[in-house]
This record gives C-alpha cells, sequence and structure tokens, in this order.
C-alpha cells in the first residue's frame, strides 16, 4: 500500500460546476513514486495511485485527443 500521508490534492483545472471533478496529488511523484487520483465529491473515499511514468503518459494521450467523450 502506497503512503498518501503527505499528498497535497488539487482539483483539475478542467474540472466544471457540474460535479464531474477529480483531484490530483502530484507531489508524490518524487518521494513515492506515484500520482494519486481520487474523486472530488468522496476524498475519503478510494484513492488511484498510478505510477509517475504510466501519469506522465496518460495525459499525453489526452492532450493528443487519444480518449474523446
Amino acid at each position: 500500500m502506497t503512503d498518501l500521508a503527505g499528498a497535497v490534492w488539487r482539483t483539475s483545472s478542467r474540472s466544471n460546476d457540474q460535479g464531474l471533478c477529480v483531484e490530483v496529488a502530484d507531489n508524490l511523484a518524487r518521494t513515492v513514486g506515484v500520482v494519486a487520483v481520487r474523486d472530488s465529491k468522496d476524498p475519503a473515499g478510494p484513492v488511484l495511485a498510478v505510477t509517475a511514468p504510466g501519469w506522465t503518459a496518460f495525459v499525453e494521450a489526452v492532450r493528443r485527443g487519444r480518449f474523446r467523450v
């Protein structure tokens, strides 16, 4: 299990007022090696921990339009 005690959560800049928000703690990438993601409506709920390289690959794929709704 990854220790998330030092997580500094920030809301996505792409969040909207429709309640479809995520929070990211990317400050852990250097110390723990993961980026944590959670639902902003449920901060005590489950957290997805992704490796730092995996997060970078995901963000790049989003920027390039690989995931469309």
